[in-house]
């Protein structure tokens, strides 16, 4: 049983994989922006919902840390503290739990990441509205078809599979991907 399962996932991430290595454009132009966000001394926010939001804490990490070497901290940050998710949840709704903490941190010329392997979070939707009103470059790594967010931000990252783990697998290939360009041009 197992081995028919891994040998599934493996062949669907298998067939998954050239449309992802032609997500090189975008991918890049991500990564120039955000070199052009950090020149001028702005911020990475990062946002999602379940596992995609531990792939927007994930990619925050590698990015504010470090991924593979010892280099300058970058400005990035995930918008998950459970005090100010539950707060803003509960005064505003839980549509608002990440674009309240754009309208809080956001400045124009930073940019916004979202998470989403549906597109269709109203949370993250709303966030991208905030984000965009306040003159950040929004980016979406999405999933399936887009759902309702695609098309509306910047920059997007579109794994076209209807299996959300085969997503999120692809969305983390993406930025570590990302992640080591970014290294390779930072001291």
């Amino acid at each position: 049983m197992i081995k028919a399962l891994l040998g599934k996932s493996a062949g669907e991430l298998r067939e998954l994989l050239d449309s992802v290595a032609k997500l090189d454009g975008p991918l890049e132009r991500l990564g120039g922006a955000l070199l052009a966000c950090w020149d001028k001394r702005g911020k990475v926010m990062t946002a999602g919902n379940g596992g995609s939001a531990a792939d927007a804490m994930h990619l925050a990490e590698e990015l504010c840390v470090r991924f593979n070497k010892n280099r300058r901290a970058l400005a990035a940050m995930a918008l998950c503290d459970p005090t100010i998710l539950t707060c803003a949840a509960n005064d505003f709704g839980f549509e608002a739990v990440f674009s309240r903490q754009i309208e809080a941190f956001g400045n124009p010329g930073d940019v916004f990441i979202a998470m989403t392997t549906s597109g269709n979070s109203a949370n993250i939707i709303r966030a991208v509205e905030a984000a965009k009103s306040r003159g950040l470059v929004t980016v979406a790594f999405l999933g399936k078809n887009g759902g309702k967010l695609r098309g509306k931000c910047d920059i997007e990252l579109l794994v076209p599979s209807p299996t959300t783990a085969r997503v999120q697998e692809c969305h983390k290939l993406l930025y570590h991907v990302l992640c080591e360009w970014i290294e390779s041009k930072v001291e």
